[in-house]
């Protein structure tokens, strides 16, 4: 849903943030700010600050930040609208609510229905597992070594082996044949009424990210066929977006996601205390998979079965993977052919050697598509070099592909030179284009990937660092700078937004500025403008800052003016006037005491 700016800042402005992160991490205040251990990578010494007055955190060891709803959005993984939703909650605001049509208002009422029905059938088959009925599925648990703590967390349990048990549980609930059939968990038909899809299987509940019971998937116990059943596709339940074990890997510390193929690899990864584990239910991974997986991690430990299906399956996720962003890593499970083996013959310890041993996945395709030749035979020797030089060329950016390039090469002992030259004659048969166009030119980048000079944009950022810092100068230097002597891209766009605040209020409020920006790294990147660079500022000594805040002034100037001047034909008589003026304001920065030191 989307909110006004209005609706945004009255919620943000409702929940202090130091309030909000004290709930999560532990903080301690120094000086005018509190610090804690950061909650987004491991560290000994807490370099995760907060300050309220800016109503930001910046982590000084991992440069993450942003407000309270980065904040949010970041440590509990949720989109802009739940952040909005959670904090207007706690802060008692109710939000404007768009009516809905009676499509729309039939739609929710049905999916809120089918949670209710999951969640009563998930505690009928929890109960169920530790009466006698349920005894046997009690015992094969155990004996795949689960403890009763993991059996509880994963919310296991058992269907009955009567056909029309958990029907008949359902019904005395109140719930409607209709609906049962919509929810998946029952079959009704005019000879036999309504019975069960699951009977007689361990059970375990499939739940989204919010912890909320979607679907099931059951175990025969004994004979037949399937051995493993999921729940069919449902109102509330689709495959293609659905990981296993999801609700508690979105909170793991550790780095990555693990994806396998099954429950039991999941929970047994889970219990071993790898707890960023999920698989994709049995269904080959998807780009909807894949979606959501970018949302919380940017790489993944490919852990499939180490036999032929679960290497064809790991290939099949690595463009996919690659697609979304994420970096895909292949887990050797040899001599064992799945994670849950893997735990029980080695133990944890070593399969967190796996995890640092994983295969990088060009590799690891590499390697896969070697197998498929006898390298030993010249002519064949050559077709998986040339296929390899068709892999290579799938990496759009030019270092990278250079450095696969030598990296490929010494592996198979291939002469880089070589190599790259065929994939230029590869390029150009597949394009057209002649040789005196580059095939491996780097591709142009937008204004904000642009790289500048390093010394004008930390000039830049440190000026508005001064603003925001020193509210009381901006009278001084709005005179002296606008937005437009910012380089283009996030500095002028963050600068605009500065001084439009200074203008209508008065007052800088970094908190605000940073939600204007979708994309994270550019919020890192405004409350990085706003956190590090002041603390440079208050490190720099009092007797300096006059000094350091007079030539920044000067180059920030400087640039602006040099911008002018390369769009100026030499012979345009408003050269000189730009000039003239141009000194006139440096003259003017020297003079000012802007610092008392």
């Amino acid at each position: 849903m989307m909110y006004s700016d209005e609706v945004i800042d009255t919620v943000r402005a409702a929940n202090d943030i130091v309030d909000v992160i004290s709930q999560y991490v532990k903080l301690e205040k120094k000086g005018s700010d509190y610090f804690g251990l950061c909650p987004f990578h491991s560290e000994k010494t807490g370099s995760f600050s907060v300050s309220r007055r800016k109503q930001m955190f910046y982590c000084f060891g991992c440069h993450k930040g942003g407000n309270v709803y980065k904040f949010l959005m970041e440590h509990e993984h949720m989109d802009f609208s739940e952040a909005v939703q959670t904090l207007a909650a706690r802060s008692g605001i109710t939000l404007p609510q768009v009516e809905m049509t009676k499509e729309q208002k039939e739609r929710a009422s049905l999916k809120s229905r089918l949670l209710e029905i999951n969640k009563d059938a998930a505690t009928y088959y929890y109960r169920l597992l530790y009466s006698d009925h349920g005894r046997h599925a009690l015992e094969y648990f155990k004996g795949r070594a689960l403890s009763k703590e993991t059996m509880q967390k994963f919310g296991l349990g058992y269907s009955d082996q009567y056909s029309n048990d958990l029907y008949q549980f359902l019904r005395r609930k109140g719930y409607s044949d209709e609906l049962l059939k919509q929810s998946g968990l029952v079959t009704i038909d005019e000879v036999r009424g309504g019975h069960d899809k699951f009977w007689n299987r361990a059970m375990f509940p499939i739940m989204d990210q919010y912890s909320k019971v979607i679907a099931f998937g059951g175990r025969v116990m004994g004979e037949g066929e399937p051995k493993y059943l999921n729940s069919p596709e449902t109102a509330v339940f689709n495959k293609s977006r659905t990981l296993y074990g999801l609700h508690l890997a979105r909170r793991s510390r550790r780095e990555g996601m693990i994806l396998c193929e099954g429950y039991m690899d999941v929970i047994a990864l889970h219990q071993a205390g790898f707890d960023n584990a999920v698989a994709s239910l049995g269904t080959a991974l998807t780009t909807g998979h894949a979606g959501i997986i970018a949302r919380f991690a940017k790489k993944v430990y490919l852990c499939y079965d180490s036999d032929n299906a679960g290497v064809n399956a790991a290939l099949r996720a690595i463009p996919i993977l690659r697609s979304a962003g994420i970096t895909p890593l292949i887990v050797h499970m040899d001599p064992y052919k799945d994670p849950d083996e893997f735990i029980k013959g080695l133990g944890a310890e070593e399969y967190e050697k796996r995890l640092e041993q994983a295969e990088n996945f060009f590799y690891f395709e590499a390697h896969q598509l070697e197998k498929k030749y006898d390298t030993r035979d010249p002519a064949a020797k050559t077709a998986f070099q040339q296929e390899l030089a068709k892999k290579l060329m799938e990496f759009s950016d030019e270092m990278e592909r250079n450095n696969y390039v030598d990296a490929i090469c010494r592996m198979f002992q291939i002469p880089a030179e070589t190599m790259r030259r065929y994939i230029v004659t590869l390029a150009q048969q597949q394009t057209g284009l002649t040789a005196r166009r580059p095939i491996l030119s780097p591709s142009p980048k937008g204004k904000k990937g642009e790289k500048k000079d390093s010394g004008i944009v930390k000039s830049q950022m440190l000026l508005l660092s001064w603003v925001v810092d020193r509210p009381d100068l901006f009278s001084q230097i709005g005179e002296l700078i606008t937005p437009q002597d910012f380089d283009e891209g996030l500095l002028r766009e963050v600068a605009t937004l500065l001084y439009q605040q200074m203008k209508e209020i008065g007052i800088p409020n970094p908190a605000a500025i940073a939600d204007r920006f979708d994309d994270s790294d550019d919020q890192d990147m405004v409350t990085h403008i706003f956190y590090e660079d002041v603390r440079i500022l208050h490190e720099t000594p009092e007797a300096e800052k006059n000094r350091a805040l007079v030539e920044t002034l000067t180059r920030v100037v400087q640039n602006g003016y040099d911008k002018k001047r390369s769009a100026m034909d030499e012979n345009d008589p408003l050269l000189i006037t730009m000039v003239i003026e141009e000194r006139a304001k440096i003259d003017k920065i020297k003079k000012m005491k802007i610092i008392n030191a």
